[in-house]
């Protein structure tokens, strides 16, 4: 169990630091004075969650639509390009399309696969079967696996594996999360993104709540942002990390690379906070690993991920997030690790909300999964000075960074997947 391998851990002898200040964020009253305002909110959350396109909004093209079509190869087409061909005669279809329905062999010539430059002959037959479209799959029901934490008529709480992916996006239109509550459920179907309210990245674990009503998906968006939404976050990270501390520093787009997230000091970047508890130290190497308790006070697309690599402690097995991003800061010193772990070191483990319908707040945590619990062990973090034990670490912490419900409840939303 995770717990148990966090009872003898240490307290650092470094002081509470605090980062590159962001622009301040307004209180969650004053972003949520009035009805109207917070009606407004709660729209502007759910319309700007995912970014879909129209395509993926249709439901799934039925099979009986897509029948094969039969083409002769005419005089006029003699020596044309096989794509250019399809192109012009199934105009309703673009040509990147046709293409690859060539490449996976949708399309054959007198019963052969060919390749879309390839040229054809008068005389020749074209078989074509159409497919659909992969983002017309984003919300179709499939048999995802979901392991349920907990579950009432209002809502339920999911363990989501390292791995599966929240909801469709390009690349990932079908085998998510979303997929899976709407064969689990179908009447999920009648609530935007299935009842989903917030994300975790595909290589994230944890903990996630999703909504099974409608007037339960719009009170927990309002949660998220008035920060009543507690999670808190596992991670390891390279270097030994302050004692404890707040990251406060913007996070937008990369100018440089649009792929990823970054520190931005400029009007697109918005305000970001991360504020954490190191728990221990283990060395490896010439370095060392230091294991750290998050809580978000937003709730940024890869937020703990770009904060910690922007202070020179990138969380381990991060394939995007591993460089020192501040100007002279020297990069922790890295090793190999003493177990195979391929993503990047970060668990959503505990997940805290006041619930929709009863108004009692309620909590739920999660072990570490079986690939980051190896890696922990391995670390040996157990040699350390003994401490107060994590459950103590975690709920010792509730009143501490925020200012929030009874039971300490006000984190705003996750590490985001497309988020975290």
């Amino acid at each position: 169990m995770l717990i148990d391998c966090m009872g003898n851990l240490f307290r650092m002898k470094k002081s509470v630091k605090h980062y590159s200040p962001s622009p301040s964020v307004a209180s969650p009253q004053a972003a949520l004075d009035g009805e109207a305002a917070r009606d407004a909110a709660v729209e502007t959350e759910l319309e700007d969650f995912d970014e879909l396109p129209a395509a993926a909004l249709v439901e799934a093209e039925s099979g009986a639509d897509m029948v094969p079509v039969v083409l002769e190869v005419d005089s006029a087409a003699h020596g044309e390009r096989l794509d250019k061909l399809l192109a012009r005669q199934l105009s309703e279809f673009s040509r990147s399309r046709i293409q690859q329905w060539i490449d996976s062999g949708a399309v054959t010539v007198d019963g052969a696969v060919r390749r879309p430059r390839d040229s054809v002959q008068m005389g020749q037959r074209i078989e074509v079967r159409p497919q659909a479209a992969p983002e017309t799959l984003a919300f179709t029901p499939e048999p995802v696996p979901l392991q349920i934490v907990y579950e009432d008529a209002a809502l339920l709480v999911i363990d989501k594996p390292a791995g599966l992916v929240v909801h469709p996006a390009a690349g990932n239109w079908s085998g998510t999360v979303l997929n899976g509550l709407l064969h689990r459920d179908p009447a999920a179907a009648s609530l935007p993104r299935a009842g989903i309210v917030h994300r975790l990245d595909k290589e994230t674990s944890g903990l996630m709540v999703v909504a099974r009503t409608l007037t339960a998906q719009t009170d927990l968006v309002r949660q998220l942002q008035a920060r009543t939404v507690k999670r808190t976050y596992l991670a390891l990270v390279w270097g030994e990390a302050p004692d404890e501390g707040t990251i406060d520093a913007p996070i937008g787009r990369d100018p440089r690379e649009r792929t990823r997230m970054a520190i931005v000091h400029t009007s697109s970047g918005k305000p970001s906070r991360t504020h954490f508890r190191t728990l221990g130290v283990a060395p490896l190497g010439r370095g060392c690993v230091s294991m750290v308790m998050c809580q978000l006070e937003t709730g940024r697309t890869h937020q703990i991920r770009v904060h910690f690599e922007s202070i020179g402690h990138p969380l381990l097995g991060d394939p995007v997030y591993h460089r020192a991003t501040q100007r002279g800061q020297r990069p922790a010193i890295k090793a190999p690790l003493p177990v195979p772990f391929e993503r990047q070191a970060l668990h959503a483990y505990r997940l805290g909300l006041v619930h929709p319908v009863s108004g009692k707040a309620m909590s739920w945590r999660a072990p570490a999964p079986d690939d980051l619990q190896a890696l922990i062990d391995a670390l040996d973090f157990t040699t350390l000075e003994e401490r107060d034990r994590y459950d103590d670490e975690d709920d010792d912490w509730d009143g501490v960074l925020f200012e929030g419900d009874e039971d300490g409840e006000d984190e705003e939303d996750d590490d985001g997947e497309g988020r975290a």
